[in-house]
């Protein structure tokens, strides 16, 4: 009955064994770290705007298909919220498409446009937003599923700040689409929550910045495990980008000058904000500068370790809360 209970619209999607995404990182998703989450049984997405010449983003997605065999993965392909010149986004989705990859995450701004070049290649999307209204928009659009991220979740949580578990409560009276519930993921209870809620699978960012096979400084990583629910901070929302991020020094200068000025501009923060300095973080270990982005399940990164491991944890606790439900085949193996 445990595995029935694992085998969701997600799953069956995708291909993995459990259902739970690993949400695309900025800087950090490639090759590696979306190959460490098909073993372990769940899917991540090698985020496209990290390789900003596509014949490395080319590569990079041989190296995950070469690793991954007939494990899935997918590409992350985050658009900005408004058109600008030149962007590139329809060419990035025609790569992805010739590449032969079959799942794409979406997010950022409505994903129709680009629509016909993903289901010509049949190619499934998930499309990611912060509050269930844009996810109504998303269903009407077309997308395969939509993964709804809440007030608590790390990066983006959108100007209504709902939290996740009001998003899941109305994702199942609005939706008729598969969804999946994000924001402040990181024990295997949620994950059992979630989907009595009626969601397909969950979303988990931050509980895996400290795996193993990321690609980041261990510096960076002991930081997220020292730190805790109460040590992210909300900024950018004067230039409507919310953003949730480690509380370093760069966001609690960033807050401070929204407070002083709340028509400051994204032009004035740009010194502050700009991905090259967060970048470096994950280089050097050095998390007091940039803007890191963190959620509030940061209060469940206990160690480093593989990714496997801590999948395995989220199994075992979801397991665990089955057998609280009296799910026999949870409660038979919570026993062993």
């Amino acid at each position: 009955m445990t595995a029935a209970v694992f085998d969701t619209a997600l799953t069956r999607a995708f291909g993995c064994r459990l259902p739970i995404v690993a949400g695309g990182l900025m800087w950090l998703s490639d090759a590696a770290y979306v190959t460490a989450c098909a073993r372990a049984g769940i899917i991540g997405f090698i985020t496209a705007a990290s390789f900003k010449d596509p014949a490395d983003l080319r590569a990079e997605i041989a190296r995950a298909r070469d690793a991954c065999g007939d494990l899935p993965f997918g590409v992350n392909v985050s658009m900005l919220p408004k058109l600008v010149e030149g962007e590139t986004i329809a060419e990035t989705f025609r790569l992805i498409a010739g590449e032969g990859v079959r799942f794409v995450e979406t997010s950022g701004r409505n994903p129709e446009p680009f629509l016909p070049i993903l289901r010509d290649a049949g190619i499934i999307v998930l499309h990611k937003v912060p509050s269930v209204r844009f996810a109504v928009k998303a269903e009407a659009v077309g997308v395969n599923m939509v993964s709804i991220v809440g007030a608590e979740c790390g990066g983006h949580p959108g100007l209504d700040l709902v939290g996740t578990v009001v998003n899941q409560a109305l994702a199942e009276r609005r939706l008729t689409i598969p969804f999946l519930i994000g924001g402040g993921i990181g024990a295997g209870s949620q994950i059992v929550g979630a989907l009595a809620a009626g969601a397909s699978g969950v979303v988990v960012g931050t509980r895996f910045l400290v795996a193993e096979e990321l690609g980041a400084h261990r510096g960076y990583k002991d930081a997220m495990v020292a730190a805790t629910e109460r040590d992210t901070i909300l900024s950018m929302s004067s230039v409507r980008n919310t953003i949730r991020t480690l509380a370093n020094d760069t966001a609690r200068e960033v807050a401070r000058l929204e407070r002083e000025d709340p028509d400051i501009g994204i032009a004035a923060l740009m010194p502050l904000v700009s991905g090259a300095i967060g970048r470096q973080a994950y280089a050097t270990g050095d998390v007091s500068k940039g803007m890191l982005s963190a959620g509030q399940s940061l209060g469940l990164t206990d160690r480093v370790a593989p990714l496997a491991e801590i999948v395995a944890e989220l199994e075992a606790e979801a397991k665990v809360a089955l057998a609280r439900l009296g799910v026999p085949a949870a409660a038979a193996k919570a026993a062993e």
